[in-house]
């Protein structure tokens, strides 16, 4: 399978695992083919007040050959919460907001279910990638979503 090929069947296994529990959280996939070609896979919410959210999955499809080392494809996510089309386009807004799930999850919230707050899920078939797209589906309803729409605030820590 080549990394077109990889980047495609991301795609469509997202929406088995995923799709159907973002869809019922009000987001949608964009259909961008080019952007899908190249990784990103976007998803996008109308929220309260103006503001939309973004749930981006970006995936990095490794192909071996004869002349390079065996690789795992790897993915992760990155939220958003702006007032902008666009989650590339810079907002002063004052609830925008933008934060990888994992550093979410590790760093803001003290969940240490993932190994690091700079984590890629990675996969080498198609069963692993069914299990990580599971575990990244599940952090991102239990905690993306909620964080993007403002339901689920950040501890609060002494200082």
């Amino acid at each position: 399978m080549n990394s077109a090929t990889t980047r495609a069947y991301f795609g469509e296994v997202l929406l088995r695992v995923a799709g159907q529990a973002f869809c019922a959280a009000g987001y949608a996939l964009e259909e961008n083919p080019l952007q899908q070609a190249g990784g990103l896979f976007r998803f996008r919410a109308d929220l309260a007040d103006g503001l939309a959210g973004f749930i981006e999955f970006q995936v990095l499809a490794y192909v071996q050959t004869d002349y390079t080392p065996p690789q795992p494809s790897r993915f992760r996510i990155a939220l958003t919460r702006t007032d902008q089309l666009s989650p590339a386009v810079p907002s002063a807004h004052p609830r925008f907001a933008r934060r990888d799930l994992a550093a979410l999850v590790v760093e803001d919230f003290g969940i240490a279910v993932l190994p690091s707050a700079d984590y890629w899920w990675t996969f080498r078939d198609s069963a692993e990638l069914g299990r990580a797209l599971n575990e990244a589906g599940q952090l991102t309803i239990g905690f993306g979503i909620p964080w993007l729409a403002g339901e689920l605030t950040l501890p609060q820590h002494d200082v």
